[in-house]
């Protein structure tokens, strides 16, 4: 682009926002100003319903049941300057149309719901070029094979081909991001795009997205909650809170000189995961809480007549051994398909592996293999371990009310009933920091770190003595989950609570956990002391996902290659 460096390509001015509802209207964004510049990128960070995804909608003219009351959105012509204003557009012409993916891209944080899952990711790519640019059929198939190539994705060729159920997290956001670059717009508006990935695979995106920027000279809009995100990669910093800007400057000024107490609060939170100090481990009794033993687990496969050995199958855990002491906090961590997940359904009773033990020392001190069908089929195990899940939004019921998802287990075990039940549910809600006046609410009238604190609250109900919690706080932000943090902190002293917490998430897990078990390709590589495995790793992966966490200092930048 030859646009000098003075003139904005897009300029917003006292842009504001509301959903309207019977009662009046609720303002999502009121008197937004902000220029996004050629060649930079400005982040946009703040907790969830802060406005900052609404922001983003508005400048693409997209935020209908919403309405935007007043303001402008100006995008300037990168050669002539010439400006045209989009909020004044109808949303459905084709003057807007003609912006939408051609100058201004998107992508957004979960690229499986915004891929469609029966077409390949070639004939999306396709779609979008032969909208926006007047070539051919094959022209645009070329084109959609040298995006997949500009993203790094390997064997573009017959990429282009495949779907998206056949690409990982990570190729989705790259595909994602070969769509949007494929018009070679002026602006790219990232919404959360790593939110979901594994550190590693973080780095590569936000590291091809600057690369990208790079070369095409484009103004990138990103939108997060994380700092060490902002950090990394941002030129400037708009902090929102509650629909407004309550900052916005350089982002070292930002991290180094913040004028908002906002803007502190949400630097400290960051900073809080760095700075934790290495807490007691707890005394060990004689025997662990559970043992892990040898465990293998695959999926798939065949058997050939003359043989048992199975062909073809895929293997998710191979020789995994660990142990989990009463009143600890075992982390695991690793990348998307280490295995994380598959071991935490193995000790749920979810998947029944191939070979190995789980042994679990009941209350009674009889002990119990986890890997039997029978065992989670017995209610005093059902009861003595249970699970909090990564998603907030999805792992509640959005039919029954808080009072009810919180006291379906206590029903189901016939625990309690009738006022004494409303009264443990009530206890319950003021456990996890919530009011009891809230039980008559639905899911949805809850934000994203209440409705974990629902979660939790189910999951202590029936006085359990482990919890498994499966990246329960990856979709938070900062400062909530912070609190969320904790929170479980403050419930495995009292409920003397043992917690295995899998997570991709380097910073929390120093902050949580009291031994850390770092997982690759379906092995423990590594265990330790927390403080010790993530200060001082010494397996070569470890170092790896280390040195993928970027820092909450902009002084600090320089992700590696990974």
């Amino acid at each position: 682009m030859n646009t000098s460096p003075q003139q904005p390509v897009l300029q917003v001015r006292d842009l504001s926002v509301d959903f309207p509802h019977k009662d009046g209207a609720f303002h999502a964004i009121e008197s937004l100003n902000f220029d996004l510049l050629p060649g930079k990128t400005t982040c946009f960070v703040g907790e969830s319903g802060s406005g900052k995804s609404v922001t983003a909608r508005a400048i693409m003219n997209i935020v209908d049941p919403a309405i935007i009351t007043r303001g402008s959105v100006t995008i300037f012509d990168s050669e002539s300057h010439a400006p045209l204003e989009l909020t004044s557009l109808d949303t459905d012409s084709e003057e807007i149309r003609a912006v939408r993916g051609a100058r201004i891209a998107m992508i957004f944080q979960e690229p499986m719901s915004s891929l469609s899952p029966v077409h390949t990711i070639g004939q999306q790519i396709i779609e979008a070029i032969l909208l926006h640019q007047d070539v051919n059929e094959a022209e645009a198939r070329k084109r959609a094979i040298e995006a997949l190539k500009a993203v790094h994705i390997h064997s573009p060729e017959r990429a282009v081909d495949r779907y998206p159920f056949e690409y990982s997290g990570g190729m989705r956001q790259r595909a994602m991001i070969a769509m949007a670059i494929a018009c070679e717009p002026d602006i790219l508006i990232a919404d959360e795009p790593t939110t979901a990935l594994d550190v590693t695979t973080q780095a590569e995106i936000l590291l091809l997205i600057r690369e990208l920027q790079r070369k095409k000279g484009m103004s990138v809009m990103f939108i997060t909650h994380d700092m060490g995100v902002v950090a990394e990669i941002a030129d400037d910093v708009a902090v929102m809170l509650n629909g407004r800007i309550v900052e916005h400057g350089e982002v070292d000024q930002i991290f180094h000189a913040p004028a908002h107490p906002y803007t502190r609060k949400l630097i400290d939170a960051s900073l809080g995961l760095e700075q934790a100090e290495a807490r007691p481990i707890p005394t060990r009794p004689d025997t662990p809480l559970i043992q892990i033993n040898d465990i293998r687990l695959q999926f798939g496969g065949h058997k050939s007549w003359f043989s048992k050995t199975v062909h073809g199958a895929v293997v998710a855990l191979e020789s995994v051994s660990l142990s989990l002491w009463p009143g600890e906090i075992l982390g695991i961590v690793g990348e998307s398909g280490s295995g994380k997940t598959s071991l935490g359904r193995v000790l749920m009773g979810r998947y029944k592996p191939v070979s190995g033990s789980v042994i679990y020392s009941d209350r009674q001190g009889r002990e119990r293999d986890l890997t039997q069908a029978a065992s989670f089929r017995d209610k005093q195990v059902y009861r003595e371990i249970r699970m909090i899940f990564q998603d907030p939004y999805s792992s509640l019921n959005p039919r029954m009310t808080v009072e009810q998802i919180i006291a379906e287990p206590l029903r189901i075990n016939g625990l309690a009933s009738g006022n004494e039940l409303r009264g443990r549910v009530a206890s319950l809600l003021e456990r996890v920091g919530l009011s009891a006046s809230m039980m008559e609410r639905y899911p949805h009238a809850f934000s994203g770190g209440q409705r974990q604190r629902i979660g939790i609250a189910r999951a202590i109900a029936l006085e359990p003595r482990v919890i498994i919690a499966d990246e329960s706080t990856s979709a938070l932000d900062g400062s909530v989950r912070a609190q969320i943090l904790d929170l479980l902190l403050d419930l495995r002293d009292e409920l003397g609570l043992s917690i295995i917490f899998i997570a991709h998430d380097i910073g929390v897990v120093r902050y949580l956990c009291d031994r850390v078990a770092v997982m690759h390709r379906g092995r423990v590589v590594e265990t330790g002391l927390a403080h010790q495995v993530c200060d001082a790793p010494v397996d070569s992966y470890t170092q790896r996902l280390i040195s993928a966490v970027p820092r909450p200092d902009p002084r600090q930048r320089g992700l590696r290659a990974v």
